[in-house]
This record gives structure tokens, C-alpha cells and sequence, in this order.
């Protein structure tokens, strides 16, 4: 089915990947209705109005207040809706460390609401974004997301094999995007001093925009149980910090509680059941009983092999994410 004749919903659609995926599909897909559903009025308010200031035509776009954890609301949602990517999700470490239960009912019991009601109403594919902490995880975050991923990739076997349709994406850290570090080190380099967990750590890098265009083109290559993940390059902490502000102070302040050193995309035991294609591995389900079709192209992997950000065969430099971050703070200006 064309982009153009689909019916969208978009959870956690006033987020940064919300945004970003709201506007490259009304410049460049043009769905039939985009429903942005989110709980905060106040920043559905304001995404409104930027977007209108920005010339985009509203046509196409619905507002709808809600929250993942109310299943009913989630359904009235998707009333008529063919697809759903679902990016809603509490996501900051500590946040999640001090709240776990509230952790637990958005990213969980939200993600079961999501499967039930896209069932329910015949939603045609489900999306879902998952994060490498989600891979061996040692924070709650990471802990709640690999369980979501669980449920996705099952959700399949409850919808049959001609029902809807269920699949994950897991990158790593976006730009820029709200809370990261980037917005952190450019606030601290005006006190002229940066502070940093671990002189070691390392991690994986995506910009909003390759992580709009990876959903969008795992969407369409999606058959229902498998976890797609990017390709994209590595980055040491320390060489962000000196693109953001150098000269400045580092000061280092020991890792944090459910911070790794390193992050890990694959783990080597998911490698077995994993499709090297090109720019993407796909984790295929190890066990479906709805008549899940194989992926033809790519090549498995080798024995023992995993995708880890301090053993990454492409890194970015300080100049490359110099550029990168520059460009970041001029679409956001």
C-alpha cells in the first residue's frame, strides 16, 4: 500500500523522534492522516504551531491526548488507523532508577496496550523504537525495553499469521536529541568546565534523521517478529566533549548507577539467529509459530560475533562531530 493512502498513528509523536518523523512524512510521504498521540496538550500545542510556522499544510495531522498506559484511549486511537510506529516510552536512566514502577507501566504494560489494540481494531503493522540498552541490560530502562521487544516480537503469534503485524527497531544514542549529552555539554562549556563518568566510555551515534529514514525504510520491509538494527558508527565521549568545547576542564565523576562503559547493539548469542543485509541486521525470531518468512538476502553471521560500540569497525572523529553537531543546532535554531 502506498504511503499516501496510510493512516498513521504516531505514540509519543511530540517527542524529538516524533517531530522529526512528523515532518519528513508530511514533506516527503504525505499519509492520509498522521495522528500525533501524546499526553502533554502543552507541547502538542506548540509542535502545532511550529509546524504551521514552518509551512506545513495541517490537513492530514490530528491532535489526540492520550496516554499508552489507558488501553480504551489507545483503541479509540486507532480506530481506523493501517499503521502505527510507537516511539512513547519513559526513557531516562535515572528517571527510570528512582520510578520504577512508573517505568514499568509506560514502557511495559503500554507496549501490551499497544498489542492489544492494534489487534482489536485490525491495525495492519506496528513499529516499534527500542534502544541498545535494551541488549544485556543492568539499568531498568534498558530492562523494561527488552521486555517490550519480547512482547512486540510475540505479539505476532497472538495476531496469527494474517493479522497484524509486529517488528522493533533498536539504535543507539540520538543527537541532540531531549536529555542527551549534547544539550548538556553545550550548557556546561559556559561554566568552562565538562564533566565526564568515564574517560573510556564509548557509544553508538545516530542522527534523528537516519533514525526517521531506518523506520521508515524497516516499515516497509517489515514481515512481522524481527529487530532491525542500523549499522552506524561509534564515538568516544571524551572526543564529543572536545567538539563541543574545547579547552575546557574535564572533570571525571565515576560511572553512574546502570551506565555501561560500552553499549552493545547484538549480543552474540542474538548474532546466531541474525541477517547481515547490507546497511541493516535483522534479529529474526528464533521461535515463530505463525509462519514467519525467512529473510533471502544477506549472509548469517560468524560464530561469536557481536556489535558492540568500543569494538565498532567505523568511528566518528572530533571534526565529524563537530560538523555533526553544528548541523544539529542549525535545524534546531
Amino acid at each position: 500500500m502506498a504511503w499516501s493512502d496510510l493512516s498513521i498513528l504516531l505514540t509519543g509523536g511530540t517527542g524529538s523522534f516524533g517531530r522529526a518523523f512528523t515532518e519528513v512524512m508530511l514533506k516527503e510521504r504525505k499519509p492520509r492522516k498522521l495522528i500525533i498521540f501524546s499526553r502533554d496538550e502543552l507541547k502538542q500545542h506548540e509542535m502545532k504551531l511550529e509546524l504551521k510556522a514552518a509551512g506545513f499544510s495541517d490537513g492530514a495531522l490530528r491532535f489526540f491526548i492520550g496516554d499508552v498506559r489507558d488501553r480504551d484511549r489507545v483503541a479509540r486511537a486507532m480506530n481506523g488507523v493501517d499503521l502505527v510506529v510507537h516511539a512513547a516510552a519513559l526513557k531516562h536512566v535515572p528517571a527510570c532508577e528512582y520510578n520504577p514502577f512508573e517505568a514499568v507501566q509506560t514502557n511495559i504494560m503500554g507496549a501490551e496496550n499497544i498489542i492489544n489494540a492494534a489487534i482489536d481494531t485490525g491495525v495492519k503493522r506496528v513499529l516499534a523504537l527500542s534502544t541498545d540498552k535494551a541488549v544485556n541490560p543492568v539499568n531498568l530502562y534498558g530492562a523494561t525495553k527488552l521486555v517490550a521487544e519480547k512482547l512486540f516480537v510475540q505479539g505476532n503469534a497472538y495476531s496469527g499469521g494474517n493479522g497484524t503485524e509486529f517488528s522493533c527497531v533498536r539504535y543507539g544514542n540520538v543527537i541532540g536529541s531531549r536529555g542527551s549529552i549534547v544539550p548538556l555539554f553545550t550548557k556546561q562549556r559556559q561554566t568552562g568546565k565538562i564533566t565526564i563518568t568515564d574517560p573510556r566510555m564509548t557509544r553508538f551515534w545516530i542522527s534523528l534523521t537516519q533514525g526517521v529514514e531506518f523506520v521508515m525504510n524497516c516499515i516497509d520491509r517489515m514481515r512481522g517478529g524481527e529487530i532491525f538494527v542500523p549499522k552506524i558508527p561509534s564515538m568516544k565521549v571524551l572526543d564529543l566533549a572536545e567538539a563541543i568545547a574545547p579547552g575546557c576542564r574535564v572533570d571525571f565523576i565515576g560511572i553512574r548507577p546502570g551506565e555501561k562503559l560500552h553499549e552493545a547493539l547484538l549480543s552474540n548469542d542474538e548474532a546466531r539467529h541474525t541477517v547481515d543485509a547490507e546497511g541493516v541486521y535483522i534479529v529474526e525470531p528464533e521461535d515463530p509459530s505463525w509462519g514467519y518468512e525467512v529473510h533471502r538476502e544477506g549472509h548469517t553471521l560468524a560464530d561469536g560475533f557481536r556489535y558492540t560500540s568500543d569494538m565498532n569497525t567505523e568511528w566518528l572523529s572530533v571534526k565529524d562531530l563537530q560538523t555533526l553537531c553544528g548541523e544539529k543546532a542549525a535545524v534546531h535554531a
